[in-house]
């Protein structure tokens, strides 16, 4: 089984499929990381050699950011907006919608379950 960035691959799958299954790696992003690690989009993750694996994870580390990394600067941000009191900063801060959908109907989703109003 490869483990490219602390990530488990599948087994038995393509790796442009299986290259997905990394946080921040896109579909894009894994045709262009096996093109520079010269390892072809349509080889099966258990029939790759170790040097292919050490390739692709040398590319992955070098040229972009994922998994923790990138987790962490996404949260940083978020947190950095909410700590200049922003309009997004306050929006995430109430657990509101950031970019600018309706919530008088919608947004059930981000909003939580309804609760009903208590009449007297």
């Amino acid at each position: 089984m490869a483990r490219i960035s602390g990530v488990d691959l599948p087994r038995n799958k393509k790796m442009g499929v299986a290259l997905t299954y990394i946080y921040g790696v896109g579909p894009v992003v894994a045709q262009d990381v096996l093109a520079r690690a010269k390892v072809d989009v349509h080889k099966r993750t258990d029939v790759l050699t170790e040097e292919e694996i050490a390739r692709i994870r040398d590319v992955i580390d070098s040229t972009y950011r994922v998994e923790g990394d990138l987790r962490r600067e996404i949260s940083m941000n978020i947190k950095r907006l909410m700590d200049l009191g922003c309009y997004r900063g306050l929006r995430h801060r109430k657990g509101l919608p950031v970019r600018g959908q309706r919530t008088h109907s919608n947004a059930r989703t981000r909003r939580g379950k309804r609760s009903s109003m208590v009449r007297r």
